[in-house]
């Protein structure tokens, strides 16, 4: 198998045109540095689809509640991180590990 590294202006480009409306701009550099230091340990590939599938944006614990990702002990980031990986955009919007 052949694999390219590609930079952060790469990753971006590869999901603006193929799922342009899955993560924001932020959300897109926060998931590839995420992604990034994984890469140290195994080799990642970038299938854009697949990303989308495994990862979602939310704009706050709230839209996180109201789309029934939750139990009632859910409060905060924290408790998400929790239950699944939670990489943080900034102090309300977070990415999460589809569980």
């Amino acid at each position: 198998m052949i694999y390219e590294t590609v930079n952060e202006a790469d990753f971006i480009s590869a999901f603006r045109k193929r799922r342009p409306d899955n993560f924001s701009y932020e959300g897109l550099k926060a998931l590839f540095n995420y992604l990034d230091e994984l890469s140290t340990d195994v080799d990642i590939e970038l299938d854009v689809i697949e990303l989308c599938c495994s990862y979602r944006e939310f704009d706050s614990v709230d839209q996180f509640i109201s789309e029934g990702y939750t139990s009632s002990i859910i409060n905060s980031i924290d408790d998400i991180e929790e239950l699944t990986t939670v990489i943080r955009i900034d102090d309300t919007r977070f990415i999460c590990a589809e569980f």
